[in-house]
Formats: structure tokens, sequence, C-alpha cells
């Protein structure tokens, strides 16, 4: 069963980083948003079989996004 877990993009001054809440320490960067978010999903996968590998147990994804919309800003 496939898992869908969020990842947080953020603008940097060189770039592109992203991680994951749910996953501590899975994070990844790079120079355009498209390549940060293909290298994420090659970290997550990275991480994750690194878990399973020492039998850590997964976390399920259980992070939410929402947007607040203001016009003070």
């Amino acid at each position: 069963m496939k898992k869908k877990y969020l990842i947080v993009i953020e603008e940097t001054k060189s770039g592109y980083s992203a991680y994951c809440p749910d996953l501590p320490g899975c994070v990844a960067t790079g120079d355009s948003q498209e390549e940060v978010e293909a290298s994420m999903k090659e970290a997550i996968e990275f991480h994750l079989e690194g878990m399973k590998a020492e039998g850590i147990e997964i976390p399920p994804p259980k992070s939410k996004s929402a947007y607040y919309e203001t016009e003070a800003a």
C-alpha cells in the first residue's frame, strides 16, 4: 500500500530546501523547486530503506498542510 508523506519546500538565498515532518532528518536541497522535489523523493526512499534495514519502525504519515489567507501581508 502506498503512503503519502508531506514535504515542506522553502526558498533560500541559494535555491530551495525541503524536509519531511514525519521523517526527522530527511532533507534535500536543489537549485529549483522541481530539482528539490525530485531530490526529496529520492531522499525519502533512501531514508525509508535505511530505517527498514536497521529494523526501525517506519512512522505513518500524519502531517497535514493548510493555508491561511489574509490581506494584512
